[in-house]
């Protein structure tokens, strides 16, 4: 974990609300892990003195690129930033996706911009899959050509039918899940809670292995706090887990969801 002021290389709009945050970044930069995220002091929040967490859309050995939107005062802020300001980070933190067993077909799952989450897991995999995204509109499903560069198979999914299968991730999974070795799959999945659990659901009841990465509300960032606990399984039950510290990123038969 380091701390490190970066400094704003860019800060543009990305896609309709969506924006892109580029930081210059030499210390946090080479080591982020697919699935990794950092924490953000958000600049001018006065009284608001908590860090946010974003995930890691890009990194390297320079540079960090974060992808998000503006949903609440603090992302609203971050609509401030410009070239040459400085923010404080903490990161690289929690455990990302694992690598990927060679006997397996990977798929990613995202929902909205859960597939910033993904770019780098994608990028590392050394065999190509299909990627399934999910959003509400067309201008809700990011990053399509960044991961068919990758060599991805991108099949979106939106709720209004304006791009791709009309309706859920699943809708467009499910038939595509039943025309292959359903054992032979292995799931990398980012998004909103429904969909992990859907995800997580379908990976149980057919054998085969779903990576989540559970979005919990996170105040300290490093395991501290305990504000991101979740409920994982254990051989005798279960135990509180830290999402920031432990996860985010858990297997599905590790997740006991709350009913």
């Amino acid at each position: 974990m380091i701390q490190e002021k970066a400094t704003v290389l860019k800060h543009d709009n990305f896609q309709g609300d969506y924006r892109i945050l580029h930081l210059a970044s030499p210390g946090i930069g080479p080591h982020v892990k697919p699935g990794q995220f950092i924490h953000l002091q958000v600049p001018q929040l006065g009284d608001r003195i908590l860090r946010r967490p974003f995930s890691i859309y890009k990194a390297d050995e320079q540079t960090i690129t974060l992808l998000y939107k503006p949903v609440g005062r603090g992302t609203a802020s971050m609509g401030l930033l410009k070239p040459d300001h400085t923010v404080d980070l903490i990161g690289p933190l929690g455990n990302g996706y694992p690598p990927a067993s060679d006997q397996t077909l990977p798929v990613l799952v995202a929902g909205g911009y859960g597939n910033a989450a993904l770019y780098l897991k994608a990028r590392s995999l050394n065999r190509k899959g299909v990627a399934f995204f999910g959003g509400r509109t067309a201008e809700d499903i990011l990053c399509v050509e960044e991961f068919q560069d990758l060599g991805w198979e991108v099949r979106p999914t939106t709720n209004d039918g304006s791009l791709g299968t009309q309706g859920l991730v699943t809708d467009a999974f499910d038939p595509w899940m039943q025309q292959q070795n359903i054992p032979n799959l292995e799931l990398f999945v980012c998004g909103p809670g429904p969909m992990l659990r859907a995800m997580g659901d379908r990976a149980i009841e057919h054998n085969f292995k779903a990576w989540l990465s559970l979005d919990e509300n996170m105040a300290c960032g490093v395991g501290a706090c305990l504000t991101c606990v979740i409920k994982q399984k254990t051989e005798t039950g279960w135990q509180w887990a830290r999402c920031c510290k432990d996860g985010p990123v858990f297997e599905s038969r590790e997740v006991l969801w709350d009913e």
